[in-house]
């Protein structure tokens, strides 16, 4: 795949990616580009069909997988998730650095692939800071929110792996954790704004 570096962020859900990710996006406007792939689960509040996922049923994406389309795929609370290589290289075509947000199990899935991303963790200070934060949003069952919390437990102890992430951003700060994943990613951001000039 040609282009800059893509970038793999990974951490449960309510660590805050999505946070971070919006700040990355918003400083450098045109430097990155999110990967927009295939899900198959209900669009969540302020959601949008082709910008946030693109909403497929769940028979085109295992068409899609079957076909060798994804780099990645996982299936999560009933719900399948994936990365399309035509997501990543749509983000590279524009020389942009393509935003993966990815689960433990993807990351291993892509570390077995030639993508050669940058691995960032985005990790909660705690189980209990992470509980509150998902209950904050309002967005889950009890049922769900029991099962993020189990799969977050799961996925802490995975990214404990040595070698596994280049980065691993404890998320208690948000000006601390954002200036973290900017300084791991300066490098790339200056190759894609030099290759832009040229």
């Amino acid at each position: 795949m040609q282009g800059p570096r893509p970038v793999v962020l990974s951490g449960p859900s309510g660590a805050g990616k999505s946070t971070l990710l919006k700040k990355l996006l918003k400083d450098y406007e045109n430097i990155f580009g999110f990967s927009v792939s295939p899900g198959k689960r209900q669009p969540r509040p302020g959601e949008v069909n082709g910008k946030d996922y693109h909403f497929v049923t769940r028979e085109e994406m295992q068409k899609e997988i079957d076909a060798g389309e994804f780099i990645e795929h996982a299936e999560f609370s009933g719900n399948m998730y994936g990365t399309s290589k035509g997501a990543v290289q749509a983000v590279q075509a524009q020389n942009q650095i393509c935003v993966l947000d990815i689960d433990i199990q993807g990351v291993k899935n892509i570390k077995r692939t030639e993508l050669n991303p940058i691995y960032i963790s985005v990790q909660p200070p705690s189980i209990e800071i992470l509980e509150k934060r998902l209950r904050d949003r309002k967005t889950e069952t009890e049922e769900s929110l029991q099962k993020r919390l189990t799969a977050a437990r799961v996925d802490l102890e995975l990214s404990k792996e040595p070698g596994l992430f280049d980065l691993v951003i404890i998320n208690d700060d948000l000006e601390k954790a954002y200036s973290e994943l900017k300084e791991v990613l300066l490098e790339e951001i200056k190759k894609t704004e030099e290759s832009r000039k040229s």
